[in-house]
C-alpha cells in the first residue's frame, strides 16, 4: 500500500518542505519563548537569556572549526540550532511535564516522580527530540552528511540550540528563587546554576547528541544496510544512557556529581575531542588524496592541493583575494575550497562505497568540476600564492614539470580531462570520458601538459 502511495502522492518538493519548517520553527519558537517567560517570569527570562547566550559563541565556533575542511551551509546549521532551541525544546518540557504529573498521579509521590522523570523519561524524549533534526538532515539534505564529521557538526549546533534554552529556564528559575529568598551574589541559587551549567559543563548536551550524530556518520558512509540503521540506534542508545547517568549523578550521595564529572564526563569529553580532531585530520588528507587526482586529470594546478589541504593556507588564499579583488572575489575563493573540499569527499566515499553509495556520482561531480572550473581563474592563483607563502610546497616542486610524470597510480585514476572546447567556453561542459567510481580507466590530459 505504502510503495502504491509513493507514486500516487507527489513528493514535496525543497521550496515545500523549506517553508513547513520555517513555519514549524516560528510556531515552536513562540511558543517555548512564552512557556518559558510564564514559568520564569519577565525579569528571570531576561537574566536567564543573557547568561545562558554565554557559552554559545564559543560551542558554535568549536563545532564550526571542525567543519571547516567541507564547510555546511549556514542556514543548514542554523536549522539545526533553531530546532534543537525551539523545536525539541519544546517536546521536551512538554514531555517531560506531562510524563512527570502522570507517575505522580499513579504513584501519589511526588519526589519519586520527580526522580524519575529526570532519569528515565528526559533523557528518552529529549535525546529521541534532538535526533529527530539529525535525521532529517540526513534523509533531506544528505549531501550536507557524508560522514562522521558532518554527524559531529549537525548534533553539535542542534544540542547546543536545546542546552541555550533549557539553560534560560534553569538560570530564570533560579534567579527567581534569590529574589524571593533575598539571596547574596555569593550564596545564590543563580550563580550555583551557572557555575554547574555554564563552568563546570557547558558541553554536557553537545556530548550526549555528539553520540547521536557520530552514529548517523557511520551510516553515511557504510555500504551495508545494517551499518545504515544499526550505528545510528547504538549511538542514540549510548546518548540516552549517557544523559541519564549524568542527570542521576545527584541521586548517587553527596559527592555523587562530582564522581561522575570527573570519572565519566570529563573522559568522555577529552575522547570526543581527540575524536573530533582526528577526523578532521583525516578529512584533511582525503583531500589531498582525492584532489590530487584531478590536479593530474587538469582540472586545479598542482600547487593548489596542498593549499585546499590546509586551513591555514584556505584562509591566506581568501584574505590575498579580498586584497586584489574585493569580497566578491574573495567569496568566490571561499567558494572554489568549499566545492573543492566537497568533490574530494565525494569521491572518495564513492571509491569506498561504490555506485551504491553515491548513485548520482556522475550528476555531482559533474556540478562541482563546473563550478570549480567557473571560479577558477580567481581562486587558483590565490591558492598557488597562499601555498608558497605557508612553504606547502617542497623544495623540487617544479610548476613548469609535464603531467604525464606524475606518479603512475594518479595517472591511473578515473578523473575525466576537460575538453579543449571547455576552455574556450563558459556554459555547461561534458566530461571528456565518463565519470564512475567503479569504472577505472586512464586519463588523457588536455594538450599532454595538463591545464596551465
Amino acid at each position: 500500500m505504502f510503495r502504491a502511495l509513493h507514486h500516487v502522492l507527489p513528493r514535496p518538493s525543497g521550496r515545500v518542505r523549506t517553508c513547513v519548517l520555517l513555519a514549524l520553527l516560528a510556531v515552536t519558537g513562540i511558543a517555548i519563548l512564552e512557556l518559558v517567560r510564564e514559568q520564569t517570569g519577565t525579569s528571570g527570562f531576561f537574566v536567564g537569556l543573557g547568561l545562558a547566550l554565554l557559552p554559545v559563541a564559543p560551542l558554535m565556533a568549536a563545532f564550526r572549526w571542525l567543519g571547516r575542511a567541507a564547510p555546511a551551509p549556514w542556514s543548514l546549521l542554523l536549522f539545526c540550532f533553531g530546532w534543537g532551541a525551539c523545536t525539541a525544546a519544546l517536546i521536551a518540557i512538554l514531555a517531560n511535564n506531562f510524563a512527570t504529573e502522570w507517575i505522580a498521579a499513579a504513584t501519589a509521590d511526588a519526589s519519586a516522580a520527580d526522580r524519575l522523570g529526570s532519569v528515565a523519561i528526559a533523557p528518552v524524549v529529549e535525546e529521541s527530540a534532538k535526533a529527530a533534526a539529525l535525521l532529517m538532515v540526513f534523509v533531506f539534505r544528505r549531501r550536507h552528511f557524508t560522514g562522521p564529521a558532518d554527524g559531529f557538526v549537525v548534533a553539535g549546533f542542534t544540542a547546543t540550540g536545546f542546552a541555550f534554552t533549557e539553560n534560560i529556564l534553569y538560570l530564570g528559575n533560579a534567579f527567581v528563587e534569590d529574589l524571593a529568598e533575598g539571596s547574596g551574589v555569593l550564596d545564590s541559587v543563580t550563580a550555583a546554576t551557572f557555575f554547574v551549567r555554564i563552568v563546570l559543563s557547558p558541553f554536557a548536551h553537545p556530548l550526549f547528541t555528539v553520540l547521536t550524530g557520530l552514529g548517523f556518520g557511520v551510516a553515511a558512509v557504510g555500504a551495508r544496510r545494517s551499518r545504515r540503521i544499526c550505528p545510528p540506534l547504538l549511538g542514540l542508545a549510548l546518548a540516552m544512557g549517557m544523559h541519564a547517568l549524568w542527570n542521576g549523578s545527584s541521586h548517587f550521595g553527596d559527592h555523587g556529581f562530582y564522581l561522575v564529572y570527573a570519572c565519566v564526563m570529563v573522559p568522555a569529553f577529552g575522547l570526543l575531542v581527540w575524536q573530533a580532531v582526528r577526523i578532521r585530520r583525516n578529512r584533511l588528507r582525503a583531500v589531498a588524496g582525492e584532489l590530487a587526482l584531478y590536479a593530474a586529470a587538469g582540472w586545479l594546478g598542482p600547487a593548489e592541493v596542498p593549499a585546499l589541504a590546509s586551513m591555514p593556507a584556505r584562509s591566506l588564499a581568501r584574505t590575498l583575494a579580498r586584497r586584489s579583488g574585493g569580497r566578491a572575489a574573495g567569496r568566490a575563493v571561499a567558494r572554489y575550497e568549499a566545492d573543492a573540499a566537497a568533490l574530494a569527499l565525494l569521491r572518495n566515499r564513492a571509491r569506498r562505497g561504490g555506485p551504491v553509495r553515491e548513485r548520482d556520482f556522475a550528476g555531482r561531480e559533474r556540478e562541482l568540476l563546473h563550478g570549480l572550473w567557473q571560479r577558477r581563474a580567481t581562486a587558483g592563483p590565490a591558492l598557488a600564492r597562499a601555498a608558497v607563502m605557508e612553504e606547502l610546497i617542497p623544495p623540487w616542486f617544479d610548476p613548469l614539470e609535464p603531467a604525464d610524470t606524475l606518479d603512475a597510480a594518479v595517472a591511473r585514476a578515473d578523473v575525466p580531462g576537460p575538453r579543449r572546447t571547455d576552455l574556450r567556453r563558459s556554459g555547461p561542459w561534458t566530461p571528456a570520458t565518463p565519470a564512475g567510481p567503479s569504472s577505472i580507466r586512464p586519463c588523457a590530459l588536455p594538450g599532454g601538459d595538463g591545464v596551465r
